[in-house]
Parts: C-alpha cells; structure tokens; sequence
C-alpha cells in the first residue's frame, strides 16, 4: 500500500531539518576547536609583596590572528596590569609564545585581547571575556620561600628599600636595592647610577601606615640637580583602584625643564590646576613639610634642618579641598630620572636626607 503523500513530505522535511541540525552541529563543534586560547605555562612564585620584586611569565596561544596581544595581571590586594602601566602589553611571538616580566602576587592572570583593547591599571575585579578580551587564563603563585626584602633603619624607623621597576613619572625606571643606605651619621642617601647597561633609580617605604599628623623631610641640597632629576617625599596607598589614593606629594625638580621652578606640592591628582603649587627651592639643607588634617593639608619649607622656633618660610601653601582620607598609604622617599630614555647621558645622582620626622 501506498504511504500518504502528506506523510512522505513530512519524512523528506524531517530528514532535511536532521541534516541541517547536523552540518550546523559540526559547524559549531569546529568553531568551538578553533576558538581563541591562552596557556600559562611558567607562573612565577607567590608573594603578597609584589610591588619589591620582578619575575616572569611565559605561555602560549592558539587560534589568534594578527594584532592580538597578551595582557598579564597579578594580584596582591587588587589586580595589577603587568609588567607597567605604562607598559601594558606583551607581544604574542610567530610560534604561538609569549613571555614577560611581572611583579609578585599571590596570584597570576594572562588575557588574550584584540588591538583595541586598552587595560585598566588595576581593578579589583579580573576582566572577563567580552569588550576586546577573548579568552582569559589564570594560576595561582607557586609556593616558594618567602622573598627576602631588604629593610633599612632610619630616623628611628624601618623602611623597606625597593628592587623592582617602577613606572612612576610616566616612564618604567629599573630599581637597584643597592642605591639606598645611610652612613655613620644615620643620614639616608638615594642615588641614580648605570649598571649593567640600566639606568638604576632608588626607592624607600616606611614599613607601616602613620595616618594624620605632620611630616618632615631635611633634606639636603638639590637646587643643584639635573633638570631631570625628581626627588619625592610622599605618601601612597597602593592596597585600592584608586590611582592617587592618599597620594600627597613634596616634589624636587624641574621636570626636564630648565626654566621651571624647582619645587611643587600636590595633593593628587596633579592634573587639576588647583592640586599644585610650585615654587623655587633654593641652594643648601631645606627642610619640607606637611600637617595633614580632616579637610586641610599645609605644606611649608624652610631653611636649614628646623629645630626651635620657627622661622619664616621659604615656601608655604594650604589646601582646603580634594584631601585624601588615610587608609594604608605609606611613606616614600624616591629619586628617579624624568623620562630618562630622553636624557641618555645623564649623569650619576646621589640627594641625602638628614632627617625624618613624624608628629600625631
């Protein structure tokens, strides 16, 4: 007996929908074996102490095409971009590798991503795939020895003394631990010097928060610097996303400029017109400071290293507005080159500083 017209065409229908569900299912099974990845294969240790030392990662990738780059992230307290902010992307190599330096966390992320995309210089939250990035892989620190970080004594506190690079001042600056240190008279020296064919700069942090209260620096004198030459006596808290969180600022130095004045306060960020003052610093010991309050910060510098009474300012400036609240920022005492790749043959620097001082 003959089927019935109807339900032939529905066998024929039936079969072509089967088929198309199958050339449509291995469509997507091969997009699925060709979609974008990426491998850490070497993770460095873990250390909450990142910002003290550099390692590196190296991974690789599959089913990329032209323009596509590797962002790196490790995190202690937030993400970090690595190795620099400035410095955000690591090339993807012909064979399909990658590798680049990175500060220390606790744990370590590689992001594949497309030319357009543009990092955030940390987040607390670890970009997902979407908005430029295409696959993301992640790994925790290996456990390792704790780093060993080196600590000096000075002004009857412990200040740990950096190692690792730097992006501060808009360009990555190598720092060796070996250009900080105090002599007999427990003075701190910090100096800039070229070793091993790097330009090397010098970095302490106080070991713990101090919150409000008045800060003072004798230091002595850089009227004599390189107009390149940048001294900076501030606070940071690098625990948060904020860019300039608790960042307040004493700077020496012409930024590259002969004609600028040598000196600045800034409460960060230092793009709004009313967070700077500038000022000329002059020759010899100035000691700089700043009381920082609820809602106001006073900076003023004087002459000579202060004891007794105070004397007339050299410089003197109050901001009312923008103050930044303490959390766990720290003290820095930093000397670097401004841009330095611009100043190849800049010449050695060395700034001391006689003295710290804290009052609640």
């Amino acid at each position: 007996m003959k089927r019935p017209i109807s339900t032939a065409k529905s066998r024929v229908a039936l079969l072509g929908t089967l088929l198309i569900a199958c050339v449509l299912g291995a469509g997507c099974r091969s997009k699925a074996d060709g979609e974008p990845e990426v491998r850490i294969t070497r993770v460095p240790d873990a250390n909450p102490g990142g910002p003290e030392k550099l390692d590196y990662m190296e991974g690789t990738v599959r089913n990329t095409t032209a323009g596509q780059r590797i962002v790196l992230f490790a995190h202690s307290g937030v993400w970090w971009v690595q190795p620099f902010a400035d410095r955000p992307t690591t090339n993807i190599l012909p064979d399909g590798s990658w590798r680049n330096s990175t500060h220390l966390g606790t744990e370590y992320a590689a992001l594949l991503v497309d030319a357009a995309y543009t990092p955030p210089a940390r987040t607390a939250t670890l970009p997902g795939v979407g908005k430029g990035v295409l696959a993301v892989a992640m790994a925790a620190g290996r456990a390792a020895a704790p780093v060993i970080v080196r600590t000096i004594h000075f002004s009857g506190y412990d200040w740990t003394v950096r190692s690792a690079g730097s992006d501060r001042g808009g360009e990555s600056n190598a720092y060796d631990p070996a250009n900080a240190w105090t002599d007999e008279r427990g003075f701190l020296h910090l100096r800039t010097a070229e070793r091993d064919g790097r330009w090397t700069c010098a970095e302490v942090s106080l070991t713990r928060s101090l919150g409000y209260g008045t800060y003072q620096f004798a230091v002595q004198d850089t009227a004599h610097l390189p107009p390149s030459a940048v001294v900076s006596l501030l606070t940071y808290d690098d625990s948060g996303t904020e860019a300039f969180a608790s960042e307040v600022d004493i700077e020496l130095s012409r930024w590259g400029d002969p004609k600028r004045k040598n000196a600045q306060y800034v409460v960060q960020p230092y793009y709004v017109p009313e967070n700077v003052f500038r000022f000329e610093s002059p020759a010899g010991t100035v000691t700089h400071s700043f009381d920082w309050e609820p809602g106001r910060i006073a900076f003023r510098s004087e002459a000579g290293s202060v004891q007794g009474p105070i004397r007339a300012p050299l410089a003197a400036h109050v901001f009312p507005a923008g103050v930044p609240v303490p959390a766990k920022e720290t003290v820095r005492v930093n000397l670097y080159d401004f841009r330095h790749s611009q100043h190849p043959s800049q010449p050695p620097i060395e700034v001391v500083i006689e003295k710290f001082e804290y009052l609640p």
